[in-house]
């Protein structure tokens, strides 16, 4: 008798292979039969009717202060996802001494958009080196799983001290054997791969930028150095290619994989000022394979956006004097007080005479069940027109609907053209993978944690402005693809012998709900959450962690260390 059987679903089983019926069967924590029927089972799952694919492995989070607070890890665990990497963009906690937590918790603030003050709550600090981080992590039982890459810009500070604090400063001989050493440490005691960040657009709570933005090449090859000397990992680069032109970049990239000998990963967007900039880095990506080098892309599978809310960051209207008056106030006083005539009028006129903002032809309201390819013609701009209202009025009217619990979604990347045809080239190309979602990250201002839900329903289901995908391909990008590029070869395939990570799914209810404003982070932080409906049951390990989408109580998630 097995200890679990998935009863007679649909199989898609990760390979890119055409879905076929049959069971699924576990024993412990192991996949021991898939397709045919199976023999009886002490607990019995009823798939007819639903979907059964592997569980989803997401490949960039940014969960590295959450996952020492949170066993469940939500919203990712609400999303089927069962393995999360996190340490992504060279942003992280360890390796830290004591006189230098401050300044990584500034420069995640930063980076990644969560407060101090959540993080100097949560961080128990219980570790300095990598390796110590990650037997830290592994004390806690979990609902998924994690794996951690070792950021740069800890090491680079751990090895030059206050020095590294300055990017205009570069690390001496021995500082550079320093940092190989680290991160060789920190591969073999089980990260599973190295970031950086090389970007203008990232600094810390000071102000400074981000110290790895201009590495010189002889500080990238000590990091390639570490890795080559563990022979594992994958490097994650994310650039904007403001350290050099996209040639001298890739140049500098190329060099890294022949000295590491490990595979990269380089994070693409389409950039709305610059359009077609993401051919010309694929272009790149493939000239790189085409020498033999192991290159990928990680893109997202919609449009990444703002979600403006009141209690967002920043909106249409926090900049405004009057409404600065009022932001303090809990919501439910906030919106009281903005539905107050005088008040609104004044708070639409200075909107309207502040300088920038959102263009209001690609705000939308985001409703269930959320457009994440909206049409123009379901913007709040066009939408105004058809009313005979005001734009800003309309929005602002939006705004404080479910009590000021409504948001607004403002399309900033792949989107330049008002459609996602770009990211369809993308999720089709051999090259690239599915990523950033930045779950842990952006807490009051992004909200794509919920990417790999909306890979399936949007490209595999509702897509309206274009071609669909076939779901086979769509599971085998966020599973097989995705596990495989960090060396997760253990899981990602519904094949015998596999770890049993999976998901039962109602394809034809699986939604994105729009996302809400939760108060649970320490020091009473909030975050956007997202769930999602049509997750009949999540399985970790061969035990049922979530069903109908609600945590069972079960918690066998671990840290996945590379071998």
């Amino acid at each position: 008798m097995h200890d679990l059987v998935i009863r007679g679903g649909t199989i898609v089983d990760g390979t890119g292979g055409p879905p076929y019926p049959g069971d699924v069967a576990i024993d412990g924590r192991v996949i021991v039969q898939v397709g045919g029927t199976a023999e009886p089972g002490r607990r019995e799952l009823d798939a007819d009717g639903l979907l059964v694919t592997p569980g989803f492995v997401d490949i960039h989070t940014h969960y590295d202060a959450q996952a020492t607070w949170d066993p469940l890890l939500g919203s990712s665990c609400w999303h089927g996802v069962t393995t999360a990497v996190m340490g992504n963009c060279g942003v992280g906690f360890a390796p830290v001494r004591p006189d230098q937590r401050d300044w990584l918790v500034g420069l995640m603030q930063g980076v990644e958009d969560i407060p101090i003050e959540v993080l100097n709550a949560g961080l128990p600090w219980t570790w300095a080196t990598f390796p110590e981080y990650l037997d830290a992590l592994d004390g806690m039982p979990r609902a998924i799983d994690i794996a951690a890459q070792v950021p740069h810009a800890p090491v680079r500070v751990y090895a030059m001290g206050e020095r590294g604090l300055d990017g205009e400063e570069t690390p001496d001989a021995d500082q550079l054997v320093e940092i190989s050493r680290i991160v060789g440490e920190a591969l073999r005691a089980g990260a599973v791969g190295v970031s950086t960040l090389r970007t203008r657009m990232h600094r810390g709570a000071d102000g400074r930028l981000i110290p790895t933005n201009r590495a010189s090449d002889a500080e990238l090859m000590a990091l390639a150095a570490g890795m080559a000397d563990s022979g594992r990992g994958t490097f994650e680069i994310a650039s904007d290619y403001s350290a050099g032109s996209l040639e001298e970049e890739f140049a500098r990239y190329r060099n890294f994989a022949r000295r590491s000998r490990r595979p990269i990963s380089v994070p693409l967007l389409q950039d709305h000022n610059a359009p077609e900039q993401w051919r010309d880095v694929m272009a790149q990506i493939a000239a790189a394979c085409g020498e033999g080098l192991a290159f990928s892309a990680q893109t997202a599978v919609r449009p990444v956006g703002v979600a403006m809310g009141l209690d967002s960051r920043a909106h249409l209207f926090s900049a405004c004097p009057s409404y600065q008056a009022l932001a303090r106030l809990p919501l439910a006083e906030r919106v009281a007080q903005m539905r107050r005539p005088a008040i609104k009028d004044r708070l639409l006129g200075e909107a309207r005479a502040g300088a920038g903002g959102m263009d209001l032809a690609r705000l939308f309201l985001m409703q269930a069940p959320i457009d994440y390819e909206p049409d123009a013609s379901t913007s709040i701009a066009a939408s105004a027109i058809k009313a005979s209202v005001d734009p800003l009025a309309m929005a602002y009217e939006m705004m404080l609907e479910k009590g000021g619990q409504s948001y607004l979604y403002g399309p900033v990347r792949n989107f330049a053209a008002g459609n996602c045809e770009v990211v369809r080239e993308l999720l089709e190309s051999p090259l690239a993978v599915p990523g950033l979602g930045d779950g842990g990250a952006h807490c009051t201002q992004i909200c794509d944690v919920s990417f790999p839900t909306s890979l399936l329903t949007h490209w595999g289901r509702d897509r309206r402005l274009g071609g669909l995908l076939p779901i086979a391909t769509l599971v085998r990008k966020q599973t097989l693809d995705t596990a495989r590029l960090y060396g997760l070869t253990d899981r990602g395939t519904l094949t015998p012998g596999m770890k049993a990570d999976l998901n039962v799914i109602d394809f034809e209810r699986l939604a994105v709900l729009p996302p809400v404003m939760a108060y649970d982070f320490p020091a009473g932080g909030k975050r956007l959450t997202q769930r999602a409906d049509g997750y009949q049951a999540t399985i970790l390990a061969g035990e049922v962690t979530f069903a109908g989408g609600e945590h069972t109580g079960a918690l066998p998630g671990r840290v996945v260390r590379s071998r």
